[in-house]
């Protein structure tokens, strides 16, 4: 993973996620690949599980807005600062997100692990 390649997988990450496309998620993983969304919390193993999560964000977002800023790359590991806001259905309020990604790849250059911390703010 170079610095090129880590920029290109967070464009279609910020891509599927604006457009909530599970399908165009579930590419960007691998076949085994490890998802943990939040610490203390049990990870969605493998792709399939993967979309299923992310099957839940066209009806619980809409409008949805992402910024990513890669912070390191080294050999297989790419390190993200990122924000996020939406808002919220059925409720209509909006939600910002500030986190923080480690994200490490196989040699197809498909995540193999995804880790997350984040920050939400509803208003």
């Amino acid at each position: 993973m170079d610095a090129a390649s880590f920029k290109t997988w967070l464009d279609a990450y910020k891509t599927a996620w604006e457009t909530r496309d599970p399908q165009a998620v579930r590419e960007l993983f691998s076949e085994q690949a490890v998802y943990v969304e939040r610490p203390y919390q049990e990870p969605m193993r493998g792709r399939d599980a993967i979309a299923e999560y992310w099957s839940h964000i066209p009806v619980t977002q809409d409008d949805v807005h992402v910024r990513l800023e890669p912070l390191a790359v080294s050999s297989d590991l790419g390190i993200a600062h990122w924000w996020a806001s939406f808002l919220r259905i059925p409720s209509g309020k909006r939600v910002h997100l500030d986190g923080v990604l480690a994200a490490t790849f196989d040699a197809d250059g498909k995540c193999r692990l995804f880790r997350e911390w984040w920050h939400k703010r509803e208003v």
